[in-house]
């Protein structure tokens, strides 16, 4: 069972019930040591000179002040306790009143401080209750002393005067009656507005809270599209800061929406379900993000259409899981038709290449027969290479994972490519690396696979020069991040999205199979690749690798358990060509 005690309303009544107690018993004590100096000569205090009468109201108040606080303990009806303590303070202030001469006594003035008081304590019909109880007890008093119902402790005035000092008094009372339960009124709408104003401060908070915790971006416009609230996670999503977004239009942040924010208008109420949306999305540091979105309708009480809500997620990484799952399944088709294709091709390859080797051996060196065998020749070495390099592809080598310093693969990639006859002086490279070594746990020879693949990639794509730059840095959580970055002829959005698949058209005009095979290596390494790019401005491509990654991760162990038969099978058909080949030779 809950106690109402517990509650901060309770403990604010009991601390106004406890002033009321302590107020009370400290002011009757101030009057009865201002009396007793009063009636004292040269100030001297003594038991003669001591008031009685105030003395035993004094005494009475005390006794009633306990009373009060073991009613403050063991009652929880404040409210009654406050009414009840007026109402005998009214009786008491009428005792001492005829105590000390009725309609004459100097102490009628402590009704208009009770009523005064109690519009503190009451509120206005209960002020005006305590005012007209003043004015019954002090009437019904003068009346009983003027007609000797009961004894008077003063001689009584005549009866037009006593008729005019009750009158006077009575106007008094109801006067101040009728202005304190003004201000009692006025004090309680003012605690409420106080009340009302700490509930909606309390409720604004809150709804801030709500707004900033949800993992959701949310943003709310206006009819015209205007946006002012952009919480913290649109803020992580999209890169741009809630106060640079507020008055901005909401076509300036997410393109032109207007078919979509139409339907949204169009709905006919909240419960209608609304329709997802997806679009592409640019950050601030020029990285592409795939948000999915939706718009609802922003009603207020009365039923209208105010404004919008557009919330959003980041589906980068889910469509890039999509894309990898995808991936790994053409994979997977991929080994099980490499033996196939090796079969299909290679057996008949060898064959010509055995054959036309003997033709040669039996023509005319530059005859236009040789010259044609010549050719068939190198084209079946391409070809050859071709069909390696898809099998590279669909069956990478083990890796060999040992601690290397990434420093020096990216060193000897730059230094390979200074002598490298795709480099000439309108190219420029740079290796921005730390100072101190970057060790991770990694294949070193497919680690500068990657690096010499990426890096001629992005030579080939500045065939008018142009600056390649290499970047290395360290990153929490015990990652590394390698930026290769150039100013070449750059991409479009399908090309990159079609970048790393196996055969994909090439800006460079190589097979396709280099950035597939890249791809799968960070894959092993159970690192990542992010790519932006923007035509004839340049390529930025992002690796994140683990610094402490010293085995395949699991989720390759599908494709590799799928590979295992063609491994073998594709091994032992090239040692067989192998033999042919040097026969046939």
């Amino acid at each position: 069972m809950v106690d109402e005690k517990d509650f901060p309303a309770n403990s604010k009544s009991i601390q106004k019930v406890q002033m009321l107690i302590v107020g009370r018993l400290m002011t009757i004590f101030i009057l009865l040591v201002a009396s007793w100096l009063w009636n004292s000569p040269s100030w001297k205090l003594t038991l003669d000179n001591l008031p009685q009468e105030f003395f035993i109201v004094f005494i009475f108040s005390v006794a009633l002040t306990i009373i009060y606080f073991f009613a403050l303990r063991f009652s929880s009806l404040y409210s009654w306790q406050i009414r009840i303590q007026f109402i005998v303070d009214a009786l008491l202030i009428t005792s001492l009143v005829w105590r000390t001469g009725d309609i004459t006594s100097p102490y009628i003035t402590l009704y208009i401080v009770v009523i005064s008081v109690a519009s503190l304590f009451l509120s206005g019909r209960g002020t005006l209750f305590i005012a007209g109880l003043c004015v019954l007890l002090f009437s019904g008093l003068s009346i009983s002393t003027i007609s000797s119902v009961i004894s008077s402790y003063s001689r009584t005035p005549e009866l037009s005067k006593a008729i005019q000092i009750i009158g006077f008094h009575n106007v008094a009372f109801l006067v101040v009656g009728l202005l304190a339960a003004r201000l009692a009124e006025r004090y309680a709408s003012g605690e409420k507005l106080r009340e009302t104003t700490k509930t909606l401060a309390n409720l604004r908070v809150l709804h801030e809270r709500i707004v900033e915790s949800i993992r959701s971006g949310l943003i709310t416009i206006d009819l015209d599209g205007k946006i002012y609230t952009f919480n913290k996670t649109a803020e992580e999503i999209t890169g741009y800061k809630a106060k640079d977004m507020r008055g901005k239009s909401i076509y300036s942040l997410m393109g032109d929406i207007g078919l979509q924010i139409g339907k949204a208008l169009n709905s006919e109420n909240s419960a209608e379900l609304q329709p997802r949306y997806e679009v592409g999305f640019t950050t601030p540091d020029g990285f592409v993000v795939q948000l999915g979105y939706g718009i609802s309708p922003l009603f207020a009480e009365n039923g209208d259409k105010t404004g919008l809500i557009v919330t959003f997620q980041d589906l980068t990484e889910i469509r890039s899981m999509e894309e990898s799952v995808r991936r790994k399944d053409r994979l997977a088709a991929v080994g099980r038709v490499a033996a196939g294709l090796a079969h299909e091709i290679r057996n008949p390859l060898g064959a010509m290449r055995g054959a036309i080797q003997v033709l040669e051996s039996q023509t005319k060196k530059d005859s236009a027969q040789a010259n044609l065998m010549d050719i068939i020749l190198r084209e079946s070495d391409r070809l050859n290479k071709i069909i390696t390099n898809f099998l590279t592809y669909a069956r990478p080598r083990m890796s060999n994972f040992s601690e290397v310093d990434v420093r020096e693969a990216i060193n000897d990639t730059i230094t390979l490519l200074e002598h490298s006859p795709d480099v000439n002086d309108t190219h420029k490279l740079k290796a921005d690396v730390p100072d101190n070594p970057v060790i991770v746990s990694a294949d070193i020879s497919q680690l500068k696979q990657i690096f010499w693949n990426l890096s001629r990639n992005s030579l080939q794509a500045m065939t008018d020069g142009g600056e390649l730059k290499v970047s290395l840095k360290t990153l929490e959580n015990n990652r590394i991040r390698i930026v290769f970055s150039d100013t070449g002829c750059g991409m479009s959005p399908e090309q990159v999205e079609q970048l790393f698949e196996p055969f994909s058209k090439s800006t460079t005009g190589g097979t396709g199979l280099g950035l597939s095979i890249v791809y799968q290596i960070i894959r092993d390494h159970n690192g990542t690749i992010n790519v932006s790019s923007v035509e004839n401005k340049g390529t930025k491509i992002t690796i994140e690798l683990p610094s402490d990654y010293a085995k395949k991760s699991t989720s390759n162990e599908y494709v590799d358990q799928t590979f295992t038969d063609t491994s073998s099978r594709l091994e032992s058909f090239l040692n067989v060509k192998s033999e042919e080949n040097r026969i046939s030779s």
